[in-house]
């Protein structure tokens, strides 16, 4: 007992560090003193051992509590552990990412190579479209080019030259993972030589490099549905990346951007413009046409002594309800054109409007010119 470290000094923690700390403390000690990381190295193999042994006592409050009052000799009974008696590998790296656990272990590509013999589904891709508001208003089909892997036709997609095979890997004798054993368990590590796939490309084809794909541009036709949003996603299965090893491809997200319009500006299904009417007509009322986004003109009355400011509702003149019926509605605000230079005619007549009014030409509250 006498020869033994203190456990706090094996993890390098304070007395008063809490859980978290002393698990953090001991996940580092574990990744650089696993024997898997340094065989042939009895020192690192002991502190590997001396680290757990410290963390098995000081992880449990009530080994840790007699610990703290009694030393060593307080946990003589639980030692063990940490000199050989490994009981369950989940109990020593459960509460950690066994991910980051396996990757310290064997380096950082094990987790890719682990998956890489197995059939997993291709990548998604996402491709961003510019539509105008016409666009959304009224649908429409596009054809765009996605430059994506396609399999090579040289090779069929098996990476290797024309009239070559693959050959057995020499590591894993074909299966792909190279197995350990230590004390009651086994890790199954991915084979570094072939990456799992079991198999090696002596001879790759020269068109994809062994590879097994190629980028090629893919036209695909897109329909647009009337009555989109700027951001809306428009799904596309199927037409994504390809598949590892034979598995499924990705789909292809088609994300909606709506440019900015010139005349008309969008509200929900409403959209809004603003319309120029002269002083007289504000006052007279009249008829006017106003440009609407189907493209056609609408005829709209304008009642005398209409405000500036003044806002009208053409129904069902707006954008359409995405996968209903009906539509939204057009505003027309209505801006009074107020004109900068005035002919002596028009000064005239003004004044002589102002007069009828009552009103004083010339004053500081209210005047026309």
């Amino acid at each position: 007992m006498a020869n033994k470290r203190d456990y706090y000094e094996v993890l390098g923690v304070a007395k008063d560090a809490g859980e978290d700390q002393i698990k953090q403390a001991y996940r580092k000690l574990a990744l650089k003193y696993h024997p898997d990381k340094n065989r042939g190295n009895p020192e690192a193999e002991e502190k590997f051992k001396e680290a757990t042994e410290a963390y098995e006592i000081l992880r449990d409050p009530k080994k840790r509590a007699q610990y703290d009052k009694f030393g060593h000799e307080g946990v003589a009974g639980f030692e063990g552990f940490g000199r050989g008696a490994y009981t369950d590998f989940s109990d020593i790296f459960g509460e950690f990412d066994l991910g980051d656990i396996f990757e310290g272990f064997f380096g950082s590509g094990f987790g890719k190579r682990g998956r890489a013999g197995r059939t997993r589904r291709g990548h998604d891709i996402q491709y961003d479209m510019d539509i105008t508001l016409e666009d959304a208003f009224n649908g429409k089909e596009v054809k765009i080019d996605i430059p994506r892997n396609e399999t090579c036709e040289t090779c069929g997609g098996s990476g290797a030259e024309a009239g070559t095979k693959p050959a057995v890997c020499n590591v894993c004798s074909g299966t792909g993972q190279i197995r350990r054993t230590q004390g009651f368990f086994t890790i199954a590590q991915t084979c570094y030589r072939c990456g799992g796939a079991g198999k090696m490309i002596t001879s790759p084809c020269k068109a994809c490099g062994g590879g097994g794909s190629i980028v090629k541009n893919r036209k695909i036709t897109v329909k647009v549905p009337a009555g989109v949003e700027s951001g809306s996603r428009l799904k596309i299965n199927g037409e994504g990346e390809m598949g590892e090893n034979g598995g499924p491809r990705g789909d292809l997200y088609v994300v909606l951007h709506i440019m900015k319009h010139e005349i008309f500006e969008r509200h929900g299904n409403d959209i809004i413009n603003i319309v120029d009417i002269s002083f007289p007509m504000a006052c007279l009322g009249g008829d006017i046409e106003v440009p609407t986004i189907g493209g056609k003109k609408a005829k709209m009355k304008i009642p005398p002594g209409t405000d500036n400011g003044h806002i009208f509702r053409l129904k069902g003149n707006g954008i359409p309800y995405l996968g209903s019926y009906g539509r939204g509605d057009q505003l027309v605000k209505i801006n009074i054109h107020v004109p900068k230079k005035l002919t002596p005619r028009q000064k005239e007549l003004l004044q002589e409007f102002a007069k009828l009014d009552s009103e004083a030409v010339g004053s500081s509250t209210r005047q026309f010119y």
